[in-house]
């Protein structure tokens, strides 16, 4: 059996939110042929590839495949990153193309394709939906009652839902992408590139409304004095009982950043339980900045327009080293940034981008700062 550490690790692998460390957790553990074969057989299940496995050598594509993971580990570490599941993907395309000749026909589009670069929702049964930021659709719990519904890039919880017990969703944004939901008590979330979310299908009356956040997202949270709303990160958690704030909390990122837009929230320490003396308050106009290396939050005048662009598709730099801007650029545009050159990485960049691409971007900072970069497919290399 997978744990939920697992699972959530490949979700976080298929939809290219997994950190360098989760990634090289994820790689260990594949070499396992026990869990290479719970993987297989997940895949299987949950993106719905239903093949004949007896008609496939698994275990000359395994071999292949870490063939591969340590040829890649020796010309450059960090390509491992983007590449590990692109073969696991690729060994699931060689089983679809067995199952084809054994069968005499492909299985249809929506069977084969994963949702790497997919919003997807996993159940609370495990199960992985692929959300099509287009599309309409109920959302159902695992004894098949509606619990919410999908239209276009905003999925609504209903208020109405009989649940007795916590049941969870987690519904996960990939890079180049944004998406919104509305939990069953109202409050709106909107989630940026790279971020996932965990949530009760519905609140129950007399508990704390929790949710965990791993990326960034903003809060409109539905007042209600008796059942404080708290989001939990890595590091901190944000206490509201009714406010507007945006979270970001990146594993890549040294800080945790809460930036209060209206109301008040409470910022402590996610090891420690909730008190008024140890929290600290923010009011609005303010940040929080969690430092996690020195384990110290730091108070500060925040910039709402900037920490705000994302939500309506903008990123703003405002005297920013370049080095401190290159995972938002990766997050917001989907590509992986390279940079080899050490001093462009400590000039500051000044800059607003709304519908420009990623190669106009660069033709941009390139009229202030004179580089040398290729840029093939989605990896720019800044020589």
């Amino acid at each position: 059996m997978i744990s939920q550490k697992i699972l959530r690790l490949i979700v976080q692998y298929l939809n290219k939110q997994a950190t360098l460390l989760e990634r090289e957790a994820l790689e260990s553990w594949l070499e396992n042929p026990k869990n290479f074969e719970l993987f297989k057989g997940y895949i299987k299940i949950n993106y719905l590839i239903d093949l004949n496995m007896d008609m496939f050598d698994v275990d000359d594509s395994k071999k292949q495949l870490l063939e591969l993971i340590d040829k890649e580990k020796k010309v450059h570490r960090l390509l491992i990153i983007r590449n590990l599941m692109k073969y696991a993907a690729v060994i699931i395309l060689f089983l679809a193309i067995g199952y084809y000749f054994v069968q005499g026909y492909f299985v249809s589009e929506s069977e084969l394709r994963a949702p790497i670069e997919s919003v997807t929702l996993q159940l609370e049964n495990g199960n992985i939906e692929v959300i099509s930021e287009n599309g309409v659709k109920q959302i159902f719990d695992a004894e098949g009652h509606v619990v919410g519904s999908q239209s276009g890039n905003q999925l609504i919880y209903d208020n109405e839902t009989t649940k007795e017990t916590l049941t969870y969703n987690t519904l996960m944004v990939p890079y180049g992408k944004r998406f919104e939901v509305q939990l069953s008590d109202g409050t709106v979330v909107n989630l940026n590139a790279g971020t996932s979310l965990k949530f009760p299908i519905k609140f129950i009356e007399g508990k704390n409304r929790e949710v965990f956040l791993n990326g960034e997202a903003y809060f409109n949270v539905a007042k209600d004095a008796e059942h404080p709303f708290i989001v939990n990160t890595h590091e901190v958690n944000v206490r509201v009982l009714g406010t507007q704030f945006n979270v970001s909390s990146y594993d890549e990122d040294v800080d945790v950043n809460t930036v209060l837009v209206e109301g008040s929230v409470s910022v402590y320490n996610s090891e420690s339980a909730y008190s008024e003396e140890t929290a600290t308050l923010l009011t609005p106009g303010f940040k929080a900045a969690w430092d996690k290396n020195k384990n110290q939050i730091a108070v500060a005048k925040a910039d709402i327009e900037m920490s705000l662009a994302w939500i309506e598709g903008r990123i703003i730099f405002k005297h920013l080293p370049f080095n401190k801007i290159i995972k938002k650029l990766e997050r917001h545009y989907n590509v992986k940034i390279i940079n080899h050159n050490e001093p462009f990485g400590e000039d500051f960049v000044t800059a607003t981008f709304d519908i420009e691409t990623i190669e106009e971007v660069f033709k941009v900072i390139h009229e202030i700062h004179p580089i040398e970069y290729t840029i093939v497919n989605d990896q720019i290399t800044i020589n």
